[in-house]
């Protein structure tokens, strides 16, 4: 468990009770058009399948769920077995404090923990916010796949980050 002293926020390991909380910042997030081309949040079962369990983390203020970070593998090959996918949701009411840095660096540490030696993640390119809070994290813009993927039948384009590990596969 890791805490932030300046917000008064503590990262911990995300928990099946905490999925109720979880699911609804992934549900705002998914009503800004802007975080995902998902257009409904999964139910537990299926999230819990689809992410990696050593790698999922919230940040709690006072007890309340501020926000969430997990890796995905990017493919079921073994020679992709250190490369990961990054996702990272803020509740609205929390934004701006910090805490997605906070959950990122996590994530990077705690991925070169489980060896993964490539974390990468796909971003609206409108969302700036996001990419910003990459770069902060030591990720880097590899590119921009246009018209990678429809929301609402409108083609969005996808900033591609990545980051690569200066501990793991060197």
């Amino acid at each position: 468990m890791q805490t932030s002293a300046l917000t008064q926020t503590i990262v911990a390991e995300m928990q099946a009770a905490h999925y109720p909380e979880v699911k609804v910042i992934y549900e705002l997030g998914i009503a800004t058009n802007n975080a995902t081309l998902e257009t409904k949040a999964p139910e537990w079962a299926e999230w819990d399948t689809k992410y990696m369990k050593s790698c999922r983390f919230v940040a709690l203020q006072n007890g309340k769920v501020a926000g969430w970070a997990a890796l995905t593998p990017v493919s079921g090959r073994c020679v992709y077995a250190g490369v990961a996918e990054d996702s990272v949701y803020i509740h609205p009411d929390f934004k701006r404090q910090g805490i997605g840095k906070l959950l990122l660096d996590k994530l990077v540490e705690a991925s070169e923990q489980e060896g993964i030696w490539t974390l990468q993640g796909g971003i609206i390119n409108d969302n700036k916010a996001s990419i910003k809070l990459h770069e902060q994290c030591g990720f880097r813009v590899v590119g921009v796949r246009e018209k990678l993927g429809q929301l609402h039948g409108q083609w969005r384009d996808i900033c591609l980050v990545e980051r690569r590990s200066k501990v793991v596969g060197v």
